[in-house]
């Protein structure tokens, strides 16, 4: 089954194509269960499938796509584990790459400029860098602000998770209207400045920076359900000095976006600087925009 995420997570401008497939008993699906705030409980079998992929030309979709590498999160019965295949050039098949990869790829973007990415493949160890909470690995996607939303099926538009349910692959999920959704981080009909820029964080840094993950020693908890200003980096110390700051006194200053390390690092392409820290090493223009706006109309706090 084809599913997308009302925010995705930045990596240089590709588009992901996502895929889910249930195990089964019989001819019946085994279900997922619906979780108000966690990920959903997925059963033993499952396959999540993330596909990374540049139009050839964004004008013109009959263009086609370059695929560039296929990940793999498979639920056995010791827990999750990772798996990438990197696509040949010919696009017809993708073979499994444990150590990671560079490739440099061209594409035509809406404007009809010519964009070049060099553009890495995480190695499988560094999958578990952000798959990760309490030590264990986890998706990411697969809870309910992040599904909630439209998706254009073969047979029409239809909420996902109203058609997750209805195909028996989702128990317990309540009304779709006490659901809660993320804001779409690009689409203004969506949310506020603010509400978008907490759902962008959320996607983009969360998946780390959130209790129980791999970065909560930094005291940051970049949810979009997080009320307390400190943690979200308001007029917070930085864990540690040094270049990740460049002398930056807290994490974020409010009215002063160019103070503030969050965006420093967001603007950063520099290794041990720049953050997130995997999947991109390009700066995604948008998205820092609407960050920095959102600090700007941050109100000070006595």
């Amino acid at each position: 089954m084809p599913y997308d995420v009302t925010t995705p997570l930045f990596s240089d401008y590709s588009h992901k194509f996502r895929f889910i497939r249930l195990p089964r008993d019989g001819s019946t699906a085994l279900p997922l269960v619906y979780d108000a705030e966690e990920t959903f409980d997925l059963p033993v079998g499952t396959l999540l499938s993330k596909t990374f992929s540049y139009p050839v030309d964004a004008r013109n979709a009959d263009k086609g796509w370059r695929h560039l590498e296929t990940r793999l999160l498979i639920r056995g019965a010791k827990g999750w584990g990772a798996l990438t295949y990197v696509w040949n050039r010919g696009q017809q098949d993708g073979y499994l790459e444990v150590a990671g990869d560079d490739q440099v790829v061209s594409w035509i973007d809406g404007t009809g400029a010519v964009r070049v990415n060099d553009y890495m493949v995480p190695n499988t160890n560094q999958c578990a860098q952000c798959h990760n909470m309490n030590g264990e690995m986890v998706p990411i996607g697969v809870k309910a602000r992040f599904l909630n939303k439209d998706f254009d099926y073969e047979d029409g538009t239809r909420n996902q998770l109203d058609h997750w349910r209805d195909h028996g692959m989702l128990d317990g999920l309540p009304d779709v209207g006490r659901t809660a959704g993320l804001a779409v981080w690009d689409d203004p009909a969506t949310g506020s400045v603010k509400d978008r820029a907490r759902a962008y964080l959320e996607a983009n840094c969360a998946h780390c920076h959130s209790p129980g993950a791999s970065a909560w020693n930094t005291g940051l908890d970049l949810r979009a359900s997080t009320t307390d200003p400190s943690l979200l980096g308001v007029y917070k110390t930085a864990s540690a000095a040094g270049r990740g700051t460049s002398d930056r006194r807290y994490d974020i200053v409010p009215g002063r976006p160019d103070a503030s390390i969050l965006l420093y690092r967001l603007i950063s392409k520099e290794p041990d600087v720049a953050m997130p820290e995997l999947a991109r090493r390009d700066v995604d223009r948008e998205g820092v925009a609407l960050v920095r706006r959102w600090i700007e109309e941050m109100p000070e706090i006595d």
